[in-house]
């Protein structure tokens, strides 16, 4: 197993008064009034959508839910914010990443 595909990319950025949190490896989507609470809330869809695809009702699915990746303009967006970022500090976009829960369990802790 590769563990570099245990680390979800995921980016952020601010539309009008709104945060909107992105995970391209699993193509999900969150906002938030803050970054925080954008990403907080990405962070709990991406435990429930990785329970439902390793024990819950789309088990069934889960290889094709677990590779699911987003369009490549979003791809674009992320390695645009990506160079972007390394030149200017911005107060409306953010990169980060999320470890892909292995234990679906720990999502309702």
């Amino acid at each position: 197993m590769n563990t570099s595909n245990l680390v979800l990319r995921c980016f952020a950025d601010k539309r009008g008064t709104q945060w909107q949190a992105f995970c391209l490896d699993l193509t999900l989507a969150a906002q938030g009034d803050t970054f925080e609470e954008a990403r907080a809330k990405l962070d709990a869809m991406i435990c429930s959508y990785v329970e439902d695809a390793t024990v819950g009702e789309d088990r069934a699915f889960g290889a094709d839910l677990l590779r699911r990746s987003a369009p490549w303009r979003d791809w674009a967006q992320y390695y645009l914010y990506a160079v972007y970022l390394k030149l200017v500090r911005s107060p409306v976009a953010r990169m980060f990443r999320e470890v892909l829960p292995l234990r679906p369990a720990r999502c309702h802790v």
